[in-house]
């Protein structure tokens, strides 16, 4: 970078900002190919201005313009006034300054056909800060900076600040709008449609780069400058997509590379009127939004596609809590996987309900499972979805009956059980369960064993059905035995050996 290169307002062409439109052309191509895929998804399942992830876009925006200034929102806060604005009931906090910005956004989205003009600019910066302060200091709101110092972008401790970059002083700042705002109507979609022959409008995308970089340089108001920068962004986006529903978040794409977005500005302005370099790397950044909101339609997608294949499954309703839980938090999302202690603390249940519950939830398909005992952990069962559990060859596919995935070792498990059930069953005994679930005790002797589980006679030709790798030991056929079951693990003692050591 060229520290000795005057600022581009300083520039003799300055502001005849122009880019490459030959140059440009594959990184904006690519930008509005992602983004046909967005609209083209959203469509095909109708997503609504109310919908989830519209909620989540909206929410998201708010969330990362006000983040990649250093300032964190309550997320409550957001979703609620987001709510609000939308005509939605809601119940959550309020908090002026988050309705504030939530109103900007909204404004410069839905109204971009109302002309924007310094009245306008000047009541969203009013939005930004309802009491009149940034923080604890006061500044000038509803007007264009007016102070004598120089605005720096700054960096550093004191002594050794590093100035990034100086925009032109607040005298000439009036000037310097009134360009710009002349700029940014005149190459406005309806505004070039309506010129002679239907005029020749500047890229859509390229527009909303280059609006950002002269907004920015001039840098008109004494604080909010950045979100307010944002705003036009997406008010010149809207103005040329004409796009309904906000489906991705642009400003969650630039807090992701905040280095790199402020570094992409500051050698734009530190540069020639020649832009292209900064129109590539932001479409390049509009594609990477569209690509994460495709994601997320996706996402939306399986979720629906989820509840439909498994809709009449008679599911308890903490059951599709924690099922919608598992898809919210996407694939791999709930970390370490669910397990008996977590569904426990998210239900409230006993630990025996909830190892029916998951049981319930593997047999139906909604959950698959790996590893045994303690270690056992439930996945929602999503096509595509690993959760992050290595594969490796050999130890996880499709079950050939179900369809579901599940570990060789869980397949080897339903194959033990099986056997074991039919030879209850050939010796005339009724199954009446699997123990493990409830503190409970069993005696009598075994009368059936496989590879995993054995079963034990328990009286009036019924038997249950043990997993032999929760015992303390492992039973052969024949034995007497006496099994108590605590805390899911169970406790071994033959029962023959008991009454000799009783005759002693």
């Amino acid at each position: 970078m060229n520290t000795k290169s005057p600022w581009i307002w300083l520039r003799t062409d300055w502001p005849d900002l122009a880019y490459d439109a030959l140059a440009a052309a594959p990184d904006l191509a690519e930008a509005y190919r992602m983004h046909g895929v967005v609209e083209g998804k959203a469509a095909a399942i109708g997503l609504g201005s109310t919908s989830q992830v519209a909620l989540d876009a909206l929410s998201d925006e708010v969330l990362a313009t006000a983040a990649i200034e250093g300032e964190r929102l309550s997320l409550d806060a957001v979703r609620s006034s987001v709510m609000r604005r939308l005509g939605l009931a809601t119940s959550g906090p309020v908090d002026r300054s988050v309705d504030g910005l939530v109103e900007v956004i909204s404004d410069a989205t839905t109204a971009i056909d109302t002309p924007l003009d310094e009245d306008r600019l000047c009541r969203w910066q009013s939005a930004l800060f309802p009491g009149g302060t940034s923080g604890i200091h006061r500044i000038a709101v509803g007007r264009y900076r007016d102070h004598a110092d120089p605005m720096q972008i700054v960096s550093g401790r004191p002594g050794r600040e590093v100035v990034h970059y100086e925009a032109p002083p607040s005298k000439d700042v009036p000037g310097h709008m009134e360009r710009f705002l002349k700029w940014f109507a005149e190459t406005s979609p309806a505004q070039a449609s309506a010129l002679p022959g239907g005029g020749k409008p500047i890229d859509g995308f390229a527009r909303a780069a280059i609006a950002h970089l002269w907004f920015e340089s001039i840098h008109p108001f004494e604080d909010g400058n950045g979100r307010i920068g944002r705003a036009i962004v997406d008010m010149a986006m809207t103005q040329h997509l004409r796009q309904p529903v906000r489906l991705y978040s642009l400003s969650r794409q630039l807090l992701t590379s905040r280095s790199a977005y402020y570094d992409a500005l500051n050698h734009a302005q530190r540069g020639d009127t020649n832009v292209t370099d900064w129109v590539q790397w932001f479409a390049r950044q509009c594609t990477a939004a569209c690509h994460a909101a495709s994601q997320v339609i996706d996402q939306a997608i399986e979720k629906r596609q989820f509840w439909e294949k498994h809709e009449g499954s008679g599911l308890h309703e903490r059951q599709r809590k924690v099922l919608q839980r598992l898809l919210d938090d996407g694939d791999g999302g709930f970390l370490g996987g669910l397990n008996a202690e977590k569904y426990m603390k998210m239900t409230g249940v006993s630990k025996a309900t909830a190892t029916r519950d998951l049981s319930e939830m593997v047999t139906g398909g909604q959950l698959w499972s790996q590893g045994v005992g303690k270690a056992v952990r439930y996945y929602v069962n999503v096509p595509g979805w690993a959760h992050g559990v290595a594969v490796e060859p050999g130890l996880v596919a499709p079950d050939p009956d179900t369809g579901l995935v599940v570990a060789d070792e869980d397949r080897e498990t339903k194959q033990s059980e099986e056997d074991v059930r039919a030879a209850a069953e050939a010796g005339r005994y009724i199954v009446s369960g699997k123990s493990g679930a409830e503190d409970r005790q069993y005696i009598g002797p075994i009368v059936a064993v496989s590879t995993l589980h054995v079963a034990q006679h328990i009286g009036r030709r019924q038997v249950v059905i043990h997993d032999t790798r929760l015992l303390d030991r492992v039973p052969a056929k024949g034995e007497r035995l006496d099994v108590k079951f605590k805390g899911g693990h169970g406790t071994v003692l033959d029962m023959d050996k008991a009454g000799k050591e009783i005759d002693r």
